[in-house]
């Protein structure tokens, strides 16, 4: 023990007081920055909470911390007696030197700016860009992070957000639901569309106004096209495509009306008159079914 006392009182006598003071002072005030910046941060964005949206209290909480962490770290600088305006110009040569060797960094960045200003949409919203839809759960300044509907984790570069369309889903409180829909041609078209209605007006979810669509398309191969359109609440869209297409195939059974499929038909060079074709049993298991036609040559 005596030894160990001996070895620590000769460092420390090496040790000026003039030297440890600005080291510990920038120390504390490091710590001081980054859990200050983390504590008024969160308690500014707690006042403002009731009257500002997921998007903009992420702007505010990540501007108020960096901005007082990079304050008391300049501090903390000066109290090791780092000359500032040397800092300064190393900073800025070095910045133009960075600048060049990520440019696509540059551009997320910029790109992100933009984003926080025009804010298309915002956390928490649904957005689709490209064959990707999920929810936003951050907006940093290089790239938009979302989480898919199967609990993936996406990270989209700023710039790419820039450059694609982005469809926000949940911008409005109500949506459009389009059903791609086909009955025979010898049903009565006014009748199908009777049932429509009828069918979306006993469905609580479906809203009155705006009304139902009914839009025929075209004439298909096998079927009358037509869409039939309804309006509901965005977060009962899932809910409400399956009980209408249930409840469509339902009353379509009970009234009698034909959903078709495609059918193919084969003819000879006559546009009246089919391929005939009649199957010939065999004796043998063994022996192929022979055309009719054929068997008789």
């Amino acid at each position: 023990m005596t030894e160990l006392k001996q070895v620590l009182t000769h460092w420390i006598s090496f040790l000026d007081a003039d030297l440890i003071l600005p080291i510990i002072k920038a120390l504390l005030l490091l710590v001081a920055g980054y859990f200050g910046g983390r504590f008024v941060s969160a308690s500014i964005v707690q006042i403002i909470k009731s009257k500002t949206n997921a998007h903009t209290q992420l702007i505010v909480k990540q501007g108020i911390f960096y901005f007082i962490f990079v304050l008391l770290t300049i501090s903390a600088l000066r109290q090791l007696g780092f000359d500032l305006s040397v800092l300064l110009g190393a900073a800025g040569i070095l910045t133009v030197a960075v600048g060049f060797a990520s440019q696509t960094s540059a551009s997320n960045l910029i790109s992100g700016l933009f984003l926080m200003v025009e804010r298309p949409f915002s956390v928490s919203d649904v957005i689709r860009v490209g064959t990707t839809t999920g929810e936003v759960i951050s907006i940093d300044l290089l790239s938009v992070k979302l989480r898919t509907f199967d609990n993936l984790f996406v990270r989209i570069p700023n710039e790419t957000m820039i450059k694609t369309e982005v469809t926000t889903l949940t911008k409005y409180p109500i949506r459009r639901i389009d059903l791609q829909l086909g009955v025979a041609y010898k049903e009565d078209l006014e009748k199908v569309k009777e049932i429509l209605m009828a069918i979306a007006e006993k469905n609580p979810m479906s809203l009155e106004e705006p009304v139902p669509l009914f839009i025929l398309q075209n004439f298909g191969t096998s079927s009358i096209d037509f869409q039939f359109s309804i309006w509901t609440q965005r977060e009962n869209i899932i809910k409400l495509k399956n009980a209408i297409l249930t409840e469509i195939k339902k009353v379509f059974d009970e009234q009698g009306i034909e959903i078709p499929f495609p059918h193919l038909s084969l003819y000879t060079g006559s546009v009246t008159e089919p391929l005939p074709i009649t199957v010939v049993e065999s004796n043998n298991a063994s022996e192929p079914v022979e055309n009719h036609e054929d068997s008789k040559k």
